[in-house]
């Protein structure tokens, strides 16, 4: 199918400049770009790129210029771009449909009439799951979990009794909700397990991705708060309480009993103590372990974490050190000072 460039504008509001009769046959990265494709560009730095390629045209940011193809100009060219490959490039309709056969229901579950639930899936005593809901093969669902509409739940994840999911959360493969956190004490030599009876709560559009765990709490709730996405292989203690609408990227660790507030962003394989509070709209940079509170607003790096401006200054000392060592052995060469003083 060969559309305008025109007519792709339309679907998203964008703006045309150069030839609007331009046919676009495809879209796909810049990096794959075949004849008649179109292509999207964020910033300056791929604009050669997009020159030199077989691409015809772009979705792209207002501020780009001297192009020389056609553009669609528009405020956020990814997005945009998302929604022209699904107009272009829709995906086979493999929607999941009516309950399997081999999916083992207790009789006690509650569950809306249009709900999907796949093959081998596993749904406990006293769960209830609301309209919309799809249950992809392998899930256990525990005794007493409570699943709010509109919730998409993916192969093999596993919820422990009592969790509490709410509308339109998406679980991605191999998540495990409610283990039990890591709660011992040490009585006479042996370490003593402390029972964990509390319960998880994901609230409303959250998204938790591939293999994360996130324990429960020891007599209360771990709570991920409204409209947070959390990437995959990321770990959350128990009693934490995380705040709405936080970007938390792989390979995150947070030690129980820890919170964040509003809209934080942790980078990859940030650390997190036990008992910490990280404020609203802190950015955590990528592998910063942090040891205790961060205020609110605050830019975060390295191990032990420091002010991101503060750490720079310490980055940009260890690189000249080598020479600092150097010329500090002049120095006590000089006052005759042995190199060992």
């Amino acid at each position: 199918m060969a559309v305008t460039v025109r007519e792709i504008a339309s679907w998203i509001d964008g703006i045309v400049e150069g030839n609007g009769d331009c046919l676009i046959s495809g879209a796909r990265p810049l990096s794959e770009a075949q004849p008649g494709d179109l292509v999207f560009l964020e910033n300056e730095k791929y604009l050669n790129d997009f020159k030199e390629s077989p691409a015809v045209a772009a979705v792209a940011a207002p501020h780009l210029t001297g192009v020389g193809k056609p553009l669609i100009r528009i405020e956020d060219p990814l997005l945009a771009f998302a929604k022209i490959v699904q107009k272009l490039n829709p995906k086979p309709d493999r929607t999941l449909l009516g309950i399997h056969p081999t999916a083992q229901i207790d009789p006690t579950a509650e569950i809306a009439p249009d709900v999907a639930i796949g093959a081998f899936v596993c749904i406990g005593p006293g769960v209830k799951i609301g309209p919309g809901c799809k249950i992809y093969p392998g899930s256990i669902i525990g005794a007493d979990c409570e699943i709010a509409a509109d919730v998409t739940i993916f192969p093999q994840v596993i919820l422990y009794d009592g969790c509490k999911i709410g509308e339109r959360v998406r679980i991605h493969a191999h998540v495990v909700l409610g283990c039990d956190g890591f709660g011992y004490r040490t009585v006479k030599g042996q370490h003593i397990k402390v029972p964990q009876q509390g319960s998880v709560e994901i609230q409303e559009d959250v998204e938790i991705g591939a293999g994360t765990t996130i324990d429960r709490g020891t007599f209360g709730r771990t709570i991920i708060g409204r409209g947070t996405k959390i990437d995959n292989l990321v770990m959350i203690g128990h009693n934490c309480s995380l705040g709405r609408h936080n970007l938390i990227v792989s390979q995150v660790g947070i030690a129980g009993s820890s919170s964040t507030g509003d809209y934080v962003v942790m980078a990859g394989q940030v650390g997190i103590a036990d008992h910490c509070h990280i404020g609203d709209r802190a950015i955590l940079g990528a592998k910063a372990g942090i040891h205790k509170d961060v205020p609110a607003g605050a830019r975060m790096l390295g191990s032990p974490a420091t002010p991101d401006k503060e750490q720079m200054r310490i980055m940009m000392s260890l690189e000249k050190l080598p020479e600092i060592r150097r010329d500090l052995r002049n120095i006590k060469k000089k006052i005759g000072l042995a190199d060992n003083e």
